[in-house]
């Protein structure tokens, strides 16, 4: 296997390490190194599955992860990347966020099979007492230091409270506790969190530590327009299905843009060099045939959401092209048409077709809507129907819920009978 640092360079996911020479040293042994995960939401996001990914490659490598959800600092807010103060959670919501956070890292790094160790920083910080916090950590770090960091420096101006501005004191005090009870001795993060763990390691050291401990930080990634990564016109990308359904997700890599998707590919993926050079050649070749962006939608669906979910994905987005959906299950329908206009219909045996395209938007008018009809246009659950006395009945609805009607050629509504 290639040197794990070596495969991050390639991969675009190294910016900055304490020691490279001692850290490719000490990793030629397994080492246990960790990550933070503060639960300011119900769910994880596609920004953070690169984090995950991360973790998921050292653990390949033969490393051991830690992940720590901060139920402690998600109390505080961190104001690295952040150009305000955050909104304080409520004691139960930030520990309801935590459990979800707790389920979603298990499902890629096996905590339950001891391949990795789930911590809260609840656990040490909840308890710390004001005095023992400012005896034992704070006295370790002059001022000077603090207002030397980029997170607190870009605030400085904007106005940061006492509150965001101890934050790398708490998560320097989360690296000293992982390092003297897990015998952990590297953190890694984004490169906003650089100041932190190095306040870390200076917290270490100061406590008078002598075996090494590094920080290392991948990049903070964009969409080559320089635009934010993760986000769709919906808003976020969401791990959580019921956020963001398998086929969203699906449809957020498929529509990768040619100048982002051999990136993704190093960044999210676990194809080899070989595989993702091959689909660069690809995309410079034969861009009409989305090659690259048909492979990182199936790698990642199926990462996120496994196998079953992927092949729901497909068939969704085959029967929304071909426009032959009658085959689609009820729950592919409601994944496929959540962000399709849709019409709630009373459960009756039979009603006329002119009066749903009328009452559901589909036609402005019931002229309109007997045009329509008799010029071809109206399909149901992807059969033309040019009959202007036609109905829907029970035969119409798919899983004894649903009709899809589209109108000309990409016009789709979804009708659901109460």
């Amino acid at each position: 296997m290639a040197d794990i640092i070596d495969d991050l360079k390639y991969r675009g996911l190294f910016n900055q390490v304490t020691d490279e020479e001692g850290l490719r040293e000490a990793m030629k042994k397994p080492m246990a190194f960790y990550c933070g995960f503060d639960p300011t939401a119900d769910s994880l996001h596609a920004g953070n599955l690169l984090v995950i990914v991360i973790m998921m490659r050292l653990q390949k490598a033969g490393h051991h992860p830690i992940a720590v959800v901060g139920g402690g600092t998600g109390m505080i807010g961190d104001p690295s990347g952040r150009s305000s103060e955050r909104q304080l959670n409520t004691r139960e919501t930030v520990a309801r966020f935590s459990e979800r956070l707790k389920e979603q890292l298990d499902r890629f790094l096996h905590f339950s099979d001891g391949e990795a160790t789930y911590v809260n920083n609840n656990d040490w910080l909840g308890s710390l007492s004001a005095i023992e916090f400012l005896r034992d950590v704070g006295k370790h770090f002059p001022l000077n230091y603090m207002l030397s960091k980029e997170s607190v420096q870009k605030r400085m101006e904007a106005g940061i409270s006492f509150t965001e501005f101890s934050y790398m004191l708490l998560q320097s005090f989360d690296y000293l506790n992982l390092y003297e009870r897990e015998n952990c001795r590297l953190e890694v993060g984004g490169s906003d969190q650089w100041g932190n763990i190095t306040a870390g390691l200076e917290l270490i050291r100061r406590k008078g530590h002598d075996d090494p401990a590094f920080g290392m930080t991948f990049p903070l990634i964009t969409k080559s327009d320089g635009t934010k990564f993760g986000k769709s016109m919906g808003g976020a990308i969401w791990l959580d299905p019921k956020k963001t359904t398998p086929y969203e997700w699906y449809q957020f890599w498929i529509n990768a843009s040619d100048d982002d998707v051999v990136n993704y590919l190093k960044w999210f993926t676990f194809l080899t060099k070989d595989a993702i050079e091959a689909l660069a050649e690809e995309v410079r070749t034969h861009p009409e045939a989305r090659q690259a962006q048909k492979t990182l939608a199936r790698e990642m669906t199926r990462l996120v959401h496994g196998a079953r979910a992927l092949e729901q994905a497909e068939d969704i987005t085959s029967a929304l092209f071909s426009g032959d959906v009658s085959k689609l299950t009820g729950e592919e329908i409601e994944q496929g048409f959540k962000a399709f206009p849709q019409y709630a219909c009373p459960a009756e045996e039979s009603i006329q077709l002119i009066d749903v395209l009328v009452n559901a938007s589909i036609a402005p008018s019931r002229r309109q809507a007997r045009e329509d009809i008799s010029q071809g246009a109206i399909y149901i659950n992807g059969v033309r129907r040019t009959d202007l006395n036609d109905a829907l009945t029970a035969n119409d609805r798919i899983d004894g819920r649903f009709t899809i009607i589209r109108r000309g050629k990409k016009k789709y509504t979804l009708i659901k009978f109460k």
